[in-house]
């Protein structure tokens, strides 16, 4: 359809430039938190990470408009930037355009610049993006600018962006410039199913619609999150894209595309996982059976397990006899109560029907 049949005068599904509206979430508070954490510290370098189309861009953009004035702020993308491209776009982004005439020039440049702005009070900070594509040459010089001091404090703050996990990066030894300066590493989770219809909505009240709700239905709303693992990127793709497929509103699931959801760059180790492997032991173990087969097995290891057609529920479960919020188990204490939460069919058990538990 078109966008004017959406109640829309701009498309607000943007994918370059600045978006329409900024909207917040947990996650994103939590980026601003990281960001604002790696500035003040006086060894500030911060690893940054969330997989393609997660937001981190966006995320990062805005944090460097909402410095303003209160200090320096370059943002570069380091893919296939070798020592001179990595300077000059650091000059750039920091206000210069002059021309220089050798690598050393523009070296000795960023370095007075850093210098100077550190000793009247406003520390730069510079934010890589794609870090893992920089060429080699070009991480030697992040290196030394990282190790410049004024008095006893680093005169750089870094941080360090990737769509993949790039610890492995400061375990070089000729990063070690780098790695003796590591303040946090921080990891970008997705929107909550609640989040993505928020998300959604404010995105379509930016671009003129005044009520989204008729355009995205809620188990739309819940098909998208599935659908776009609450990945943001993701999430503004398959909106625009289910506009265009819909002939008339409201859109309906079928036309919201099945994406590869990329996966979060957190990795547990093996100390995580055996964790995991106990507190499971501990915990009352739920099995799906179907024609006498199990089909999922899952460890009520939280206070609650929610279980129901929509995909959002801990133990989803698609069968038209199945409610979208069907039943739910509560611990209590070294009990588990099994809770009917106003299902169509009921909730049995060894076939009896029950209530509320």
């Amino acid at each position: 359809m078109e966008l004017r049949a959406a109640g829309l005068q701009e498309q607000p599904f943007r994918s370059h430039g600045r978006p329409l509206v900024f909207v917040g979430y947990a996650a994103q508070e939590a980026a601003f938190e990281f960001l604002e954490q790696t500035y003040k510290n006086f060894h500030g370098l911060g690893l940054f990470q969330g997989p393609t189309l997660s937001g981190k861009t966006t995320i990062i953009r805005h944090f460097a408009e909402l410095q303003g004035t209160k200090s320096a702020m370059a943002v570069v993308d380091g893919a296939g930037l070798n020592t001179t491209a990595l300077l000059e776009a650091m000059l750039s982004e920091f206000g210069f355009e002059h021309k220089f005439n050798s690598v050393n020039e523009l070296l000795n440049m960023v370095k007075v610049f850093i210098l100077q702005q550190t000793a009247s009070g406003k520390t730069p900070m510079c934010i890589i993006e794609n870090t893992h594509e920089m060429n080699p040459s070009a991480l030697r010089v992040l290196c030394e600018l990282a190790q410049i001091r004024v008095r006893e404090h680093f005169a750089l703050r870094l941080v360090l962006v990737s769509d993949r996990p790039i610890q492995y990066l400061t375990k070089a030894s000729a990063m070690e410039g780098i790695a003796k300066r590591v303040s946090g590493d921080f990891h970008l989770e997705p929107l909550t199913l609640d989040e993505v219809t928020d998300y959604l909505f404010a995105k379509m009240r930016s671009g003129g619609c005044f009520d989204p709700e008729n355009v995205f239905p809620e188990d739309v709303c819940d098909e998208l999150h599935a659908a776009s693992g609450g990945w943001p990127g993701i999430v503004d793709r398959l909106a625009l894209l289910a506009l265009a497929k819909a002939d008339y509103c409201p859109v309906r699931r079928e036309h919201i595309e099945r994406p590869a959801i990329p996966e979060s760059t957190l990795v547990r180790d093996a100390g995580d996982d055996a964790q995991v492997d106990k507190e499971s032991k501990e915990s009352p173990t739920l099995y799906l059976t179907r024609n006498g087969k199990t089909v999922k097995k899952l460890y009520i290891d939280g206070p609650r397990l929610l279980v129901g057609r929509s995909d959002h529920n801990d133990l989803s479960i698609d069968s038209s006899f199945v409610s979208r919020h069907h039943a739910m188990f509560v611990r209590h204490g070294e009990a588990t109560l099994l809770m009917d939460l106003n299902s169509s069919n009921g909730t049995f058990v060894n076939s009896r029907r029950i209530s509320n538990q």
